[in-house]
């Protein structure tokens, strides 16, 4: 067994990785960029080599440092976790040459199913099934156009070389194939260094199915059941689960072999992910092969008991594989839930800024258990713009599945963040769907939800106000302990004659709402909004934990202040309530909507229009690139273009104006 090893990644795959290898009792190197130095993975490892500036490709992109970095430490074997070089075969084949192990398949499988058009014609080759499509090498645009033509809408362009829902466009008609084939192409180019697409049957309502196996140095091949990643956005995955719901033990051990199948085909070794896409009616194709360890492999993990990182490091130090497929046990069911930094109102666009509030359910990190949490960040870190917007997988475990729903949405309503959007409202929303509740799966999940995750009732505002109105009155410590050495200390509002009143103007869904308190009582206040009176009474806190009663129902809040910001969550639901200035009230209705502001920092990766063009509403005007994905800038109104304030190529900071339309 490698006595250290260098762990090529960042964020919560780095501290993964490290977690197993400290079990196991082998040292660990971390590397880490600028942006990076005080990253929780540098603190989780035994030693870190700082390899270059913030951006990926000068830094966790770049074998050459990587490689230095591992020889200048003794390092015996690279684990590359998931993205940046994981998929990368001249890396593979680099570290052969430098004599370090590799802690993945050999480059010569790397190199045979990173390219999805050659993965699938080995696949035919293989027997496994193939959804039908084009997957050569002739990328003349007119060409991908009559094929996709041909094979009749709606079809899927993807990038040969991608992953992860880069590269990825599905196409409806005709008229909008070329425009979304470019965007692919250039959207491929800049993540994988590839422009190179294929086109496929975009076939309707499917269940993304995938199937986790191993190979070993020795020919032996097993399958560790399979997941069912089908909830996604923007062709990434949401909730991944396992076992899928529905499955047959059938079709199961169908799928599995076919899986093995595919990586017998090019000697595989290591841990590796098979990607079906199936019909509603079982039928299954394959769809690409991840050479590496996945996102969602936890849930796997908590099914069968297994440290899949423990038997990467076994597998890659020569060792067989520790068990035979008859011996591999599939117990219970787990869902892991990606908690993201965007905002799914504004088409999940990621979002940037510090975790001021990160506080987790009670759990344990990167171990089988009923609630685990992976995570990179701790409260006060920063997500940057520079890599991926994941803050953490919540991954639960239940006897079966209706208990591990159970279990996923008590821990999302104790998951506490704030400091920058999150999806972790939406996730919970999508759990409790007529569709997911009841496994009606398939990758439109979300848009045939639409009503009910994105115009369902958030948390009642009278229930909101009356939960900030508790976290603003619950009585300060005194300043020298927390009983008060004399009366002027209490700040309770007490006063010679008359109730004490106090107002606050309260910023609620865009809405200024002014609030009048009265107190009645020692902890009993009357709050006015309107003509609407509310009774409020404070009956105990524990640290940000507060039980109130409102008209009489007894609820539990946690409450977080920052400055004029305030965080509630409830049981219904989380809401942010902001404190205004009602002198500093501004009516913004009259204002113009023709400026067109970076959404976030990123770089400005095409400008579709001119000066003095006249544009449509909602006719694409510029595309940026931030946090590894492209996002599209439309116009707000009918017009003409006024200004073009950025060139292609800027780094442009979040707010800055990049287009004016008249």
């Amino acid at each position: 067994m490698f006595q250290k090893i260098l762990i090529a990644n960042r964020g919560e795959i780095a501290c993964r990785v490290a977690a197993t290898a400290r079990r196991m009792g082998i040292r660990t190197v971390a590397v880490y960029s600028d942006a990076d130095a005080n990253a929780q993975h540098v603190k989780a490892c035994d030693e870190a080599v700082h390899i270059g500036p913030a951006s990926p490709r000068e830094s966790y992109l770049r074998a050459d440092r990587i490689l230095e970095a591992a020889k200048a430490t003794g390092a015996q074997a690279v684990h590359p976790g998931y993205g940046f070089l994981s998929e990368n075969e001249d890396f593979a084949q680099a570290c052969e040459e430098a004599g370090i192990a590799f802690i993945g398949p050999p480059a010569s499988a790397i190199a045979a199913m990173g390219s999805k058009s050659a993965a699938k014609a080995l696949m035919e080759k293989a027997g496994v099934p193939l959804v039908p499509g084009y997957h050569g090498d002739k990328q003349d645009a007119a060409f991908l156009k009559a094929q996709a033509d041909a094979m009749g809408y709606p079809v899927l362009i993807k990038a040969s070389a991608g992953g992860g829902g880069k590269g990825m466009r599905a196409v409806q008609a005709s008229a909008d194939f070329e425009a979304a084939l470019a965007s692919c192409q250039r959207e491929a180019q800049a993540s994988f260094g590839s422009a190179h697409v294929l086109v496929e049957r975009y076939v309707t309502q499917p269940r993304h199915i995938e199937i986790q196996l191993f190979g070993d140095q020795q020919g032996n091949y097993v399958y560790l059941f399979e997941r069912d990643c089908s909830v996604q956005r923007r062709h990434q995955k949401v909730l991944e689960e396992a076992p899928a719901p529905g499955m047959t033990a059938e079709r199961r051990q169908q799928m599995g072999e076919a899986a093995i199948a595919a990586a017998r085909s090019v000697g595989y070794v290591g841990a590796g992910t098979v990607e079906f896409i199936c019909e509603q009616d079982g039928r299954f194709y394959f769809m690409e092969m991840n050479t590496r360890l996945q996102v969602e492999h936890p849930v796997t993990e908590a099914i069968t008991g297994l440290d899949l990182v423990e038997w990467q490091l076994r597998v890659a130090a020569g060792e067989p594989l520790p068990l035979k497929q008859d011996q591999l046990q599939l117990k219970g069911h787990a869902i892991e839930a990606r908690i993201c930094a965007e905002n799914p109102a504004q088409q999940f666009l990621p979002a940037t800024g510090t975790l001021q509030i990160l506080r987790t359910p009670a759990s344990s990190s990167f171990e089988v258990a009923p609630v685990r949490v992976d995570s990179g960040v701790r409260e006060g870190d920063v997500i940057s713009p520079y890599y991926d917007s994941m803050i953490a997988k919540l991954i639960v475990w239940g006897e079966d599945r209706d208990a591990a729903l159970s279990r996923l949405d008590a821990a999302l309503r104790d998951l506490h963040i704030t400091g920058l959007h999150t999806n972790v409202a939406f996730v919970r929303r999508v759990i409790h769907t007529a569709s997911f509740s009841k496994a009606h799966l398939d990758t439109a999940l979300i848009e045939r939800e639409h009503a009910a995750l994105f115009q369902a009732p958030g948390v009642p505002a009278e229930v909101a106000i009356g939960a900030a109105m508790a976290s603003l009155l619950r009585p300060a410590k005194a300043a020298h302990g927390s009983k008060a050495r004399d009366p002027w200390s209490v700040q309770d509002g007490w006063r010679l004659s008359g109730q004490p009143r106090h107002r606050e103007v309260l910023l609620h869904e865009g809405q200024p709402l002014t609030v009048t308190t009265t107190c009645v009582g020692p902890q009993d206040y009357e709050l006015q909004v309107g003509d609407q009176v509310s009774k409020l009474s404070l009956l105990s806190a524990q640290g940000d934990q507060q039980d109130i009663s409102l008209n009489d129902q007894r609820l539990r809040i946690s409450a977080y202040r920052h400055e004029d910001d305030i965080h509630v969550f409830t049981s219904e639901g989380a809401v942010h309530l902001q404190r205004v200035n009602p002198l500093t009230l501004v009516d913004h209705s009259h204002q113009g909507t023709g400026r067109l502001t970076a959404l976030m920092p990123g770089k400005v990766v095409a400008l579709l229009v001119k000066e003095g063009q006249q544009v449509k509403q909602g006719e694409p005007l510029a595309v940026t690139e931030a946090m590894k994905m492209e996002h599209t800038l439309t116009a707000p109104q009918d017009g003409t273009v006024a200004a073009i304030l950025c060139a292609v190529g800027d780094q442009v900071a979040e707010g800055v104006e990049l287009l004016r339309i008249d």
